[in-house]
């Protein structure tokens, strides 16, 4: 059955999306997972990614054309198959949409049908694989009608999975459109889930602490007292598998004969072998390759034996027999050396922030070709101003308030640096967000603070301040900790003289801001005391020439070492 690939919510100020590039052209096969093409929200240019398998029969916006929010981007369904149906309800529910957007406009255009006789050819071909599987699998459960699946959205442009952290509301319980069903921890925060359905949570597919992908069906809404358990198995096990012969399940009585009822790994081994071969599924021989857990040794649950991901997920090692020992052992002299310790170690998970910081990052340093300028600044006149600043200041102003000032001012001079590259082209942006790494528990996260170019010292503050306060409690939106140009990490705080850091996408450059130290210089006849603070600007070079950076650092240097400029 064809099914429309619509618009999905990519941020919760999105009303419509640009086709950037298309990735995919009809008549391609896809499956789950793959890029089907980039879209231009208000935000950031994200990925789309498919959530069916079939082959593209209709491409419902050209490049460079928008598609409201849940209209349709795309129909996937078997090959030649009549999808008129769900254009025209694409049309009637976004009728008052396509008033107000004349961009929003789909290609009516059919695509043009096979001949009878390739027709039969394909219809033969499909008969012949639906024979060589078991009659549950050619059944296509459709969700009712009464129903609407919940699916994980994309809540930020770097997510790829979200982990629910709570239910706020159990299976049974009345919802509403704007009700917050769950909070979930992406990769950069902690966000509430709505539903924008009305009606009953009939299903919650996926449990308090465990993660779903994007897209990924956690919940169905609809009608109270709607059967969805045929659906919800249907998604569970899309083909299942063949029942086992009678050879599988008798067990020759010869093996039950040399059974061993004291081992028990054998008795584990022998419920799920036969014959030396391990009856398991795909999944669960992967992911027990995965884990480095031997297949052999897990119990399997399943029909006849068969192990299952659930067996393997829920695996534990026998524990090793004790040795015993002999008389020769017990007649050798203590060894000198008692050991006192025991050696141990924890597995702790990767939090959703933590795999985001790890896949950017690491796409960053060896996609993008970095190199580093590091200049010594003279901060004495710093040092003065900020004081004096904030005896008139409504908030109190830091030296990293003054060095986002400072760059927000020197990018206006260095546009080349406020740039990103994508691929065929740069990016060079006309406004200026500066992005403020802050560390939290679970990793990093960089507030931005928006047109600071344009805001005084007391208004960089402010901003900084309540940004950072949010990030530490998890607080931030999307719209916070998205949209950055250029970014600074400041370690000065931890007494770190000098370091570099890794450029953060989509940005070209950052600024990696160490500690202000005294050092003895010649002054006049004698020597004396003066601050400096040392700064490493990391460019990729793809985007930023070594003389671009230098002059930008150069800039950058005037205005701290004489912050009244700054003002002027």
């Amino acid at each position: 059955m064809a099914e429309a690939i619509k618009m999905p919510l990519m941020s919760d100020t999105m009303t419509e999306g640009v086709i950037v590039e298309w990735h995919k052209k009809v008549g391609d096969k896809i499956k789950p997972g793959d890029l089907l093409a980039d879209v231009e929200t208000d935000k950031a240019t994200m990925e789309l990614e498919s959530y069916n398998e079939g082959t593209i029969l209709y491409i419902g916006a050209e490049k460079g054309q928008a598609v409201p929010v849940d209209g349709i981007v795309a129909i996937v369904g078997k090959e030649g198959e009549d999808y008129q149906s769900l254009l025209q309800e694409g049309k009637q529910a976004g009728a008052d949409e396509d008033k107000k957007n004349s961009k929003a406009k789909g290609n009516d255009e059919e695509i043009p049908k096979k001949d009878e006789n390739e027709e039969k050819a394909i219809a033969e071909n499909q008969e012949k694989q639906s024979d060589n599987k078991p009659a549950a699998a050619s059944k296509n459960v459709e969700l009712p009608k009464d129903a609407k699946v919940i699916k994980m959205p994309l809540m930020s442009d770097t997510m790829t999975e979200g982990k629910i952290i709570q239910w706020n509301k159990k299976v049974g319980d009345k919802v509403k459109p704007d009700d917050a069903l769950a909070e979930v921890e992406t990769d950069k925060a902690t966000m509430d889930v709505v539903g924008y359905e009305e009606g009953t949570l009939l299903y919650i597919g996926v449990e308090a602490g465990n993660a779903a992908k994007i897209n990924e069906m956690i919940a169905i809404v609809g009608k109270e007292g709607t059967d969805v358990s045929a659906y919800v198995e249907a998604q569970k096990n899309p083909q299942e598998n063949p029942q086992p012969t009678e050879k599988e399940t008798a067990r020759p009585k010869e093996e039950q004969k040399d059974a061993q009822p004291a081992a028990a790994e054998s008795q584990e081994q022998s419920s799920s072998t036969e014959e030396g071969r391990v009856k398991a599924s795909p999944l669960a021989k992967k992911l027990a390759a995965d884990k480095g857990i031997d297949i052999s040794k897990v119990q399997g649950t399943g029909d006849g034996g068969r192990i299952v991901k659930k067996d393997v997920d829920t695996y534990v090692p026998a524990a090793a027999p004790k040795q015993q020992s002999t008389g020769a052992a017990e007649a050798r002299p203590a060894p000198l050396f008692q050991q006192i310790g025991q050696e141990s170690y924890e597995d702790i998970p990767n939090s959703q922030m933590r795999k985001t910081i790890a896949k950017r990052l690491g796409e960053s340093k060896f996609k993008a070709p970095h190199f580093y300028l590091t200049m010594e600044i003279n901060m004495d006149n710093s040092i003065k101003s900020r004081k004096a600043i904030n005896e008139v200041s409504p908030v109190k102003v830091s030296f990293n308030d003054l060095v986002i000032k400072a760059c927000a001012m020197a990018l206006r001079q260095h546009p080349a640096v406020n740039s990103s590259w994508m691929g065929d082209f740069i990016r060079q942006n006309k406004h200026v967000h500066i992005g403020s790494a802050v560390a939290v528990p679970e990793g990093l996260i960089v507030p931005v603070i928006r047109f600071a170019d344009q805001k005084s010292l007391s208004q960089i503050a402010a901003d900084s301040s309540q940004l950072y306060d949010k990030a530490r409690n998890k607080k931030l939106q999307p719209e916070e900790f998205s949209g950055n140009t250029f970014t600074i990490s400041n370690l000065g705080m931890m007494d770190i003289e000098e370091f570099t850091a890794i450029i953060n996408p989509p940005d070209s450059a950052i600024l990696a801001v160490g500690r202000i130290k005294e050092v003895v210089v010649k002054k006049g006849e004698g020597f004396g005391v003066t601050n400096v603070m040392k700064v490493t600007l990391s460019c990729d070079h793809r985007s930023v020439d070594g003389a671009v950076g230098a002059a930008f650092l150069q800039t950058v240097k005037k205005f701290l070492e004489n912050p009244v400029i700054m003002l002027a």
